[in-house]
């Protein structure tokens, strides 16, 4: 690819990885106006691993408690609320990750259409809004049950879909169910580590039988997409709580409209 191809895609790739506007809405974009070639398997493990490596390095801190406190409550038959939380995230993992692997190829031929794209990008935008404003709004990270982590891993399901956005339905999902929004993103973005740690994987494993791979490209999108993915986060989280999910459903109404009228104007 262009340098610029890959500049434009990895920064795209990073920052809309976790906010609640879909990436595969986006990626489309640039394709349709510059003419681009569907960038290929090669980048797509390329910017996974940076977003991966951005999350885990914001959250180094949390990730060292969870894994401890996760660990540790089996030697000492009492679980803290971190500990808790470790299981809670491994729990509400488990819905995509089989989901994922049993209909990975149906969904890839029959789903990833601009079309489906469109409408899945207006319809989870205004059920997003909705979660905002009719949520109570109310719960803490340390309130959160086994059945509430269940239901929202059971909501990721749905970000199998091309235009759902992963984040943006954890989120609603826990808007949902009474959590605050800080609360909800913070829970969203420790639940995309071991989803995008399992596509990475699968994409990696599907790498290998590739002839020849651009390293210098590939190691350009994977730094641009982990700095955009860590300032995504950073800045997400010090802002959501004032700011809200409205802004982020009204842009992706507007997307999906400008998507429509790419389709059939």
């Amino acid at each position: 690819m262009e340098t610029f191809q890959i500049v434009i895609l990895a920064l795209i790739q990073g920052l809309t990885e976790f906010l609640p506007i879909s990436s595969s809405a986006h990626l489309i974009l640039p394709a349709e106006v510059f003419g681009w070639q569907d960038q290929g398997l090669a980048f797509d493990v390329a910017v996974h691993f940076g977003s991966l490596l951005a999350v885990v390095f914001y959250f180094r801190r949390d990730i060292g408690v969870l894994i401890r406190d996760g660990l540790g409550g089996f030697t000492e038959d009492r679980f803290t609320d971190d500990g808790r939380l470790a299981w809670l995230i491994v729990l509400a993992t488990i819905p995509v990750g089989l989901v994922g692997l049993i209909f990975k190829d149906f969904i890839e031929t029959h789903l990833r259409s601009a079309a489906v794209i469109a409408a899945t990008t207006i319809g989870f935008g205004i059920l997003l809004w909705w979660a905002d404003v009719r949520g109570r709004r109310v719960e803490t990270l340390s309130q959160l049950n086994w059945k509430k982590a269940l239901l929202i891993g059971l909501s990721q399901v749905l970000a199998l879909v091309p235009g759902t956005s992963r984040s943006g339905i954890t989120m609603t999902a826990g808007l949902m169910l009474g959590m605050k929004r800080e609360a909800a993103a913070r829970f969203s973005f420790l639940l995309s580590i071991p989803v995008i740690a399992l596509s990475a994987i699968l994409l990696t494993v599907e790498l290998l039988a590739l002839d020849s791979v651009p390293w210098n490209d590939l190691l350009l999108g994977t730094l641009l997409s982990c700095i955009s993915a860590y300032l995504c986060i950073h800045f997400f989280l010090q802002f959501i709580s004032r700011i809200g999910m409205a802004p982020f459903a009204i842009y992706r109404l507007i997307l999906g409209a400008v998507l429509i009228w790419m389709i059939w104007g």
